[in-house]
């Protein structure tokens, strides 16, 4: 082909004789690109930066447990011969619905501990999540995986013979998917963005918008991969979580989501009243307009379930 993505030649790199997977080193840059944007929405939002370096150090280690899990559990037939192989996560095999949930859950029980707000906690998040993501995918390409259906398209991408799936050795060039995936989950940035900076949602509801997102995206990449995977019916269990993924967000964006009248305005005075009655829980960022540079406001915002939010105050440094 006069046209086409060429795959690395090789998948690690060696520095004074140790090996280092690129696979793992893209992920750990997506991993350091979401805690630094995360940390200046934070900041942004009148808050300590410093918070969520302590939040990532115990949500991010449970991201990739999850992660890995849920590789394992949807595609344990992949271990049946050597089940040691679920410790070698260095060859590949992160589910990203596992990872994003056990490691919000976490995020979220340290950001509870340090007296965060936790609606405003998510918003914060939540355009970090896909930039991770995005990053992280290109660890795909060096390991040449998780590619499509073979196509003739100028992008399409050059795959050795030995990791071609059985039945299609013949053909050469793929379908990127996950470079597809990636490009997807930065245009979901840009929606998260901006959607934020409107204020059309509650406090809480934009990690909904993300999983309504990715989960649209995961959809149809879902649906040209041709690796080997797990089904249900027929169909990949991965296409079936993210039906369920989609519709659910999109159900709860549509019931709870939507801004209320007086959210975040005159609620605000009898938050101020709640915290100090609470001890004076500090708010994780409350308000503000910002994209992922960080602009401050002074604008307030309410809790999803119509409890009064407080005004965004410098919080302590973290531990």
């Amino acid at each position: 082909m006069l046209l086409s993505i060429p795959s690395p030649g090789s998948d690690s790199l060696s520095i004074f004789g140790l090996e280092l997977r690129f696979y793992g080193l893209m992920i750990a840059l997506g991993v350091l690109a979401g805690v630094e944007i995360t940390r200046r929405r934070q900041a942004a939002r009148g808050g300590d930066p410093d918070d969520w370096s302590s939040i990532a150090m115990w949500a991010v280690p449970a991201g990739l447990i999850g992660a890995r899990l849920y590789h394992v559990i949807t595609d344990w037939r992949r271990f049946e011969d050597d089940w040691l192989q679920v410790f070698n996560i260095r060859a590949g095999g992160l589910g990203i619905p596992g990872g994003v949930l056990l490691g919000t859950l976490v995020g979220l029980y340290v950001a509870k501990r340090k007296g965060l707000r936790l609606p405003i906690a998510l918003d914060i998040a939540a355009p970090a999540i896909p930039i991770a993501q995005a990053i992280g995918r290109l660890g795909n390409w060096f390991n040449q995986e998780l590619f499509g259906e073979p196509t003739t398209v100028p992008w399409a991408l050059e795959i050795d013979p030995e990791h071609r799936p059985v039945g299609y050795l013949d053909y050469e060039t793929f379908h990127p998917t996950f470079a597809y995936e990636a490009l997807w989950n930065l245009a979901l940035v840009g929606v998260l963005i901006w959607i934020d900076k409107r204020r059309v949602l509650r406090p809480g509801y934009l990690l909904a918008v993300y999983v309504a997102g990715y989960s649209m995206g995961r959809l149809w990449v879902e649906l040209l991969r041709i690796d080997p995977a797990s089904l249900i019916l027929g169909i990949r269990v991965n296409v079936w979580m993210s039906v369920i993924a989609f519709v659910v967000s999109v159900v709860v964006l549509v019931l709870f989501g939507r801004r209320r009248p007086g959210d975040g305005t005159e609620e605000s005075a009898a938050a101020d009243d709640t915290d100090d009655s609470d001890g004076g829980e500090r708010d994780a960022g409350d308000g503000g307009e910002d994209d992922v540079e960080g602009t401050t406001s002074d604008a307030m915002a309410s809790e999803p379930d119509g409890e009064p939010e407080a005004t965004a105050t410098q919080s302590e440094p973290g531990a």
